[in-house]
């Protein structure tokens, strides 16, 4: 039946992982970069370091036991398997949240606030801050199916999630997201399907008006000193996935260490941090979401998101009541006026004092504090 949950249960053969330890032996390395910061990429020495650990530390099996034991299912919707994990509340009154990670992350983004966001009581809450967790890899991602046609895109992929909620038997929900989950959040809060009463975002996405640019407001200038330094500075990954991500995944999808240079630059760029990705993130966590890159070979199907829907990610206001957190080492750092613009039913609206783009991952009890308060106008 097309409408089946079926149990996924992840079980990578030792000689996958034996094929990895092969190609970490048989890399390549350039020469060190002659500049001694991040700012030609990932430097030699911090990706060595993440490498051996890769290589020879670092226990794939601890984060696939995790994963299994959260709950994990797949189901078909709309011709592709779509992977998440579920998580339901003891609280039967628990409010269900769908969260949406986006590009270089995946659902190990979740692992450190689900329990948090299930049973509030062990962290000092209550029941009547529950969630129900559904949390599914975006298309192409992880271990969701690799869509062999154009199309999948933000409007897509939105319908896509309200069909998992009904299926779920969901008929009350809300949704969450960062990166392309806040633009897949975004689009959902646009079609407003039947169910979904509120949206949250950690990441605003608006296009800069005229008074925007000549405003003399210290976090509107924040938030586009932080876009012109991604156009300027940063956005060269974005630039190849939206115009060529079939030459950039041959590469994504055969090297290991190409892949975590790739991404760990990221996990320095975007995260709180004095100077390594290791000021906010654990390295086997970095390593966990890597291998949700690596082992299904996503190099490639996970950057045609951008080609499929980059220009898409600013569009035009939600139709739902919602809330979102401005932390302040995001990409760029939105100032209250956008989050207006995006949300103008904005229930809820918060500027942390610490955390970056990763903010689930980085800042787990912040984060859920954030939605727990937001979500608290509509339960």
């Amino acid at each position: 039946m097309q409408d089946e949950i079926r149990s996924f249960v992840l079980d990578v053969p030792q000689s996958e992982l034996e094929r990895l330890y092969h190609k970490l032996d048989a890399a390549r390395w350039p020469e060190q970069e002659p500049v001694s910061d991040w700012s030609q990429g990932t430097p030699l020495v911090a990706l060595r370091e993440l490498v051996e650990r890769w290589r020879s530390g670092y226990n794939w099996r601890q984060c696939e036991a995790y994963l299994n034991s959260l709950g994990q299912f797949m189901t078909e919707i709309d011709g592709l398997d779509i992977h998440f994990l579920h998580v339901r509340s003891p609280h039967e009154g628990a409010l269900p949240i769908i969260l949406t990670h986006g590009w270089p992350g995946s659902v190990v983004e979740f692992l450190g606030v689900i329990e948090r966001l299930t049973q509030p009581e062990k962290y000092g809450g209550t029941a009547a801050d529950a969630f129900h967790v559904v949390a599914p890899s975006l298309p192409g991602f992880g271990f969701s199916g690799k869509p062999t046609e154009t199309g999948w895109g933000l409007s897509r992929i939105a319908k896509a999630w309200a069909v998992l909620m009904d299926r779920l038997g969901y008929q009350r929900w809300v949704a969450q997201g960062g990166d392309w989950g806040s633009a897949v959040t975004a689009e959902i809060g646009r079609q407003a399907p039947a169910g979904c009463c509120a949206v949250h975002m950690n990441m605003v996405s608006v296009r800069p008006t005229a008074d925007d640019l000549a405003s003399d407001d210290p976090a509107m200038k924040k938030a586009l000193a932080g876009m012109k330094f991604y156009a300027d500075h940063d956005s060269g990954y974005s630039k190849q996935q939206s115009t060529r991500p079939q030459t950039i995944g041959y590469a994504l999808v055969d090297s290991p260490v190409g892949l975590a240079g790739w991404i760990y630059e990221k996990m320095y760029a975007w995260t709180d941090n004095q100077g390594s990705p290791l000021d906010a993130l654990r390295m086997d966590a970095i390593l966990d979401n890597l291998m949700l890159y690596w082992l299904p070979a996503t190099g490639a199907s996970s950057a045609r998101l951008y080609w499929e829907s980059f220009g898409d990610f600013s569009g035009g206001p939600v139709k739902l009541p919602g809330g979102a957190s401005s932390f302040p080492a995001e990409i760029m750092p939105a100032p209250r006026v956008w989050a207006e613009r995006l949300i103008p039913e904005l229930i809820y609206w918060n500027a942390p004092d610490k955390g970056g783009h990763f903010a689930a991952w980085e800042q787990p009890e912040i984060f859920v504090n954030e939605l727990q308060l937001c979500f608290a106008a509509i339960r």
